[in-house]
Formats: structure tokens, C-alpha cells, sequence
């Protein structure tokens, strides 16, 4: 009788197993084309919506304390936090990463849990911007090419093409630690 560990597709999975990674999970030139689709974005949502009706309810100057924590920034801020939470909950991507065909996954093989979600577009992108982007460049380095935000809620971005490799590779880990 035939074991998994025996199986002649978990066999080539595991003689090319860094090769299938480079392929499976999105790389940061991508990513990062991904990323400016969705900035404009947001920016586009914000200068269309936002500023005009900070305009026209007259709280251009309204602010907490000090510039940062004016109307406009607060609530620019809260549309970019809201876009990325909003689009990886529902469609597992957003517009910039759907265009590349690219989608966020958990690594636990389960679907993304709103903690991952929280983690990843709220609190691991706040980190990484607050620190002027840096963090992002990890993405480049790092096996599964996660950034510090994926770090923190255990997700990655694959292309969606090899979701079947992704799942069996997945499939295979599971096997492995079982």
C-alpha cells in the first residue's frame, strides 16, 4: 500500500521545493506594482469624496492637538485602513493584487480569520508606514516573501494561477508534521 510520504507528486514537490516557492508566492516587484495600483486608489476615493466634503462642511482647519490629527488626515487615514481590511476580508485581495492576479493566504491552511485580516492591513501596515515603508522591503527577502505585515498575521500572497501547487504544497506540510 501507497503512503503519502510515498506519492509520486509529494516526491517532485519535495526535490523542487525552493523552486515551487519562487513560483507559487508573489515576489516584491509585483507586489509592490500592486501596491501603487491601490494607493491611487485610495487617493483617487479621498480627492473625489473626502477633501470635498471636508470642504463643504466647512472643517478644513478642525484638528486634535496638532496638525497630524487634523479632519482631513483622520479621516483619509481611516478610508486607506478601511479599503485594505474591507477588500482582503471579502475578496481575499484588493484592486491592485486582483488586477495582477494575486490573492492573501493564510499560511495555517485555513480561510483568513479577522484577526489575520486585523493584524495584517491595520496593524502590521501602520508599523511598516511608520517606519517610512522599510518593512516592506522584507518582502524581498524572506522565503515565502512575506512582509513584516504578513509576519504578524501569518499570511503570504501567492498567484493565483497556482493555487492547486500552493494547496497541494500546503497539503504535503500537513502531512509532513502529522
Amino acid at each position: 500500500m501507497e503512503t503519502i510520504d510515498n506519492h509520486p507528486q509529494f516526491s517532485i514537490i519535495d526535490k523542487h521545493k525552493a523552486d515551487i516557492t519562487k513560483l507559487i508566492y508573489a515576489g516584491f516587484g509585483i507586489r509592490f506594482f500592486a501596491y501603487i495600483i491601490d494607493l491611487l486608489i485610495v487617493w483617487s476615493v479621498n480627492s473625489i469624496i473626502i477633501r470635498p466634503l471636508i470642504r463643504l462642511l466647512n472643517i478644513e482647519s478642525a484638528k486634535l492637538w496638532i496638525e497630524m490629527l487634523s479632519a482631513e488626515n483622520i479621516l483619509t487615514s481611516i478610508i486607506f485602513f478601511l479599503y485594505f481590511i474591507l477588500m482582503t476580508k471579502y475578496f481575499r485581495a484588493t484592486l491592485g493584487k486582483m488586477i495582477f492576479g494575486l490573492s492573501v493566504e493564510s499560511l495555517n491552511g485555513k480561510p483568513l480569520s479577522n484577526g489575520q485580516i486585523i493584524f495584517r492591513e491595520f496593524i502590521g501596515r501602520y508599523i511598516s508606514m511608520a517606519v517610512f515603508g522599510l518593512p516592506y522591503l522584507v518582502v524581498a527577502f524572506t522565503k515565502r516573501h512575506q512582509g513584516v505585515h504578513d509576519l504578524f498575521a501569518d499570511t503570504s500572497v501567492i498567484k493565483n494561477r497556482f493555487q492547486s501547487l500552493y494547496s497541494a504544497l500546503e497539503h504535503q506540510e500537513e502531512a509532513n508534521e502529522s
